[in-house]
């Protein structure tokens, strides 16, 4: 049975007199991303001298997003994943697990869950799978292959984490998984991180002026911060921007759009802006590892994604005070405030349902401030990220508790 003084660890606590547990986070890469982001505030925020962390990836990491964790206690390592079919992946991965000899053996996502066949092989103690989202290939769950792969591995895993309602009704329902095996963890968010308020404890938001590009005071701005590809459905908002700017004309001039991320559809978006004349209207920002600043200049954060879990993304931009518009997909409905469901929340897709959305604030510019400070309250409420971090904490220092294996 796992200690009740470490049960009972609140954040900020440590005990430098136990041997810290390895957990070793198996990840497909490790760039900017929702859920590379939650691995981040979560070994961050877990007691130092509790833990130690390895976090693998088989398709490589950013430096500069591996330097956003603070804690010294964690290595990286890339396995290398080469393109199509890569059976040395396998025997890679158990050779390094071999050195590491973790306590914990930590996957996401499907990409990575064959490798808890490894891990049972060599016997890791605790072998936990987290279900964060779905891919543009399997939204919802639906794509039958994966299912039976996901049955087919299921009985490697000790325990399973469901950041959504929905990632659980399927771990449940549909793939056969014991509910007393699924652990419901919801994302939390770094309060602190994101208060536009106090600048000394936002130094990310200090770095404005150095931008090489604005918006005028004047200008009210939509955003969001995603990397560009097809299940994140950037193209969708950017066609409800241009209808936006088309049903009011008068008002075009005052509107701004900010995209955040990169990727393979980047450059078809900016030749439709260039197509539809609003170039000085949209701004491209690219990567950002500084998203507190990203955010600090929009008004409005939209989600047009065609499929998400638990958006860290949407819990960032609550935090900076930004009411949220977002497709009806995964775990969003979740995390709006209930107030807006029928206001700021569109059919996946439906470019019509998200213009009408982003035109309340332009018929009804009054509630602006009001629903600013109703989300800010809603994150803080709701989504605490100690909260987070003492859910997986339990869960990682049940590795001794036979009774939960």
């Amino acid at each position: 049975m796992a200690d009740n003084a470490l049960l009972s660890w609140q954040p900020g606590a440590a005990n430098n007199s136990l041997q810290p547990l390895h957990i070793v986070h198996y990840v497909w890469g490790f760039h900017t991303g929702g859920l590379e982001n939650g691995v981040v505030n979560l070994i961050n925020h877990l007691p130092q001298g509790l833990y130690r962390h390895s976090i693998i990836c088989q398709k490589g990491y950013d430096p500069a997003f591996f330097a956003r964790i603070r804690s010294p206690n964690v290595a990286i390592f890339d396995i290398a994943k080469q393109d199509g079919t890569d059976l040395a992946l396998f025997w890679r991965l158990a050779k390094l697990l071999r050195q590491l000899k973790p306590d914990v053996f930590h996957s996401r996502n499907l990409s990575t869950m064959e490798g808890q066949l490894i891990a049972a092989l060599l016997r890791i103690p605790l072998r936990v799978h987290g279900e964060h989202g779905w891919d543009v290939s399997d939204l919802g769950g639906t794509n039958r292959r994966y299912q039976k792969l996901r049955r087919l591995l299921k009985g490697f895993v000790h325990q399973f984490v469901a950041l959504s309602s929905e990632a659980e009704h399927y771990l449940t329902a549909v793939i056969g998984v014991s509910q007393k095996q699924v652990h419901r963890i919801c994302n939390g968010v770094d309060l602190s991180r994101f208060d536009k308020n106090n600048l000394e404890q936002n130094p990310d938001l200090n770095n404005a002026q150095t931008l090489p590009w604005h918006f005028e005071k004047s200008q009210f701005v939509f955003g969001t911060v995603g990397r560009m590809a097809a299940v994140k459905n950037q193209q969708l908002l950017l066609e409800a921007f241009i209808l936006l700017c088309q049903r009011y004309p008068d008002r075009a001039a005052e509107l701004g759009l900010l995209l955040v991320g990169d990727g393979a559809l980047r450059q078809n978006l900016e030749q439709r802006a260039i197509a539809a004349k609003l170039q000085h209207a949209v701004i491209f920002a690219g990567n950002s590892n500084n998203v507190p600043l990203m955010l600090s200049q929009m008004q409005v954060f939209v989600l047009p994604s065609l499929a998400e879990g638990i958006s860290n993304t949407i819990l960032e931009a609550m935090a900076s005070g930004l009411p949220v518009i977002a497709s009806r997909v995964g775990g969003n409905p979740e995390l709006l405030l209930p107030e807006h469901h029928s206001s700021h929340l569109f059919e996946s897709n439906n470019v019509e349902q998200l213009a009408d959305c982003m035109a309340l604030y332009i018929k009804q510019p009054e509630r602006y401030p009001e629903d600013s400070v109703l989300v800010k309250k809603h994150c803080q409420n709701n989504f605490s990220l100690d909260s987070m971090v003492q859910r997986y904490h339990q869960l990682y220092q049940s590795v001794s508790n036979k009774d939960l294996i």
